[in-house]
């Protein structure tokens, strides 16, 4: 399959394609009226002047029409962005791949007979060339109802990392989450340093957790992320006994002030996951909307768009 390209950052989104091809087609077809040159046809008969109301004139319309309703589409985008606090729209991510990117280890984060095991991965990266990147939220502690709106208004694909101690006085908020098409996964119930815990003990908050999102969102995600980053063989191992395939870690953070980036070049790359936290003034200089504008301005300069990381998984 073709890839689908990403427009730069001043084409406003995956709509101005669109666009180009319907003038293009527009050009085609006016321009097909007067290929000989002198207004004959192909046997040589002059054309009959006026509209041709079967022939061209439906096309035309239909191409002027989808032209229009692209142009006030991409008007609508425009608008919530600058309601949002945004100059540029974000781009469009490409459609889902058909055939799924095999996950592996990143090199230096597997343990002791990962492969044997048949362990879940960690990794930091999704292998593709889309330049797409995937924001990740943590824990659960701050419960914005702006962001829920923002990320719904600018259809903004996100995952959430859940952590009970911090969700259970508004499972409802993160149902309302949910109902938006995002997906929920998880991130243990208290959130502790796994590594200093034995093996039941890291099963039990991790399965007690998978417990916990069946009962309150309907499913047993697929996907935990360790609290802080930190895992060992057990970790995995428990992970593994309680349906988890896969343990995505981040190779970026944002804050509502600043970036931090593993990789040495300080910059994003296609299919990096990117990591924040559910935080607001009480611990940031500023909201969740202020971090998501200063992500979207970043990724959007960079001519970066937001899949949804469990297309790729």
């Amino acid at each position: 399959m073709r890839p689908v390209r990403q427009n730069d950052k001043n084409g406003a989104n995956g709509a101005g394609a669109c666009w180009g091809v319907g003038v293009l087609a527009l050009a085609l077809l006016v321009s097909g009226c007067a290929e000989n040159g002198s207004g004959a046809g192909a046997d040589g008969a002059k054309p009959v002047h006026g509209p041709q109301v079967g022939l061209q004139a439906p096309p035309v319309r239909a191409l002027a029409a989808y032209a229009s309703r692209l142009r006030m589409a991409q008007a609508r985008r425009a608008a919530v962005a600058r309601r949002w606090g945004l100059a540029e729209v974000p781009l469009t991510p490409p459609a889902p791949p058909a055939g799924k990117p095999v996950i592996e280890p990143r090199k230096g984060f597997e343990v002791d007979d990962q492969e044997e095991l048949g362990l879940p991965p960690v990794f930091t990266t999704v292998p593709t060339k889309d330049k797409v990147v995937f924001l990740t939220v943590d824990d659960g502690e701050e419960k914005d109802p702006a962001f829920l709106r923002m990320m719904s208004d600018l259809k903004i694909p996100y995952t959430a990392f859940l952590s009970d101690y911090l969700v259970e006085d508004d499972y409802g908020y993160f149902r309302r989450m949910r109902d938006r098409g995002i997906t929920l996964n998880n991130h243990t119930l208290h959130h502790l340093y796994l590594p200093a815990l034995s093996y039941e003990r890291q099963k039990h908050e991790i399965c007690g957790m998978q417990d916990v999102m069946e009962k309150e969102f309907g499913r047993r995600p697929t996907v935990f992320r360790p609290p802080y980053g930190n895992y060992d063989q057990d970790t995995l191992r428990a992970a593994r006994s309680c349906g988890i395939k896969y343990a995505p870690l981040w190779d970026e953070e944002v804050f509502v002030d600043h970036w931090e980036y593993r990789e040495e070049d300080q910059d994003l790359h296609p299919g990096d996951i990117v990591l924040t936290h559910f935080r607001g003034r009480e611990d940031w200089k500023g909201t969740m909307p202020d971090m998501v504008r200063r992500f979207l301005k970043t990724v959007t300069a960079k001519g970066y768009a937001v899949a949804r990381l469990e297309d790729y998984l």
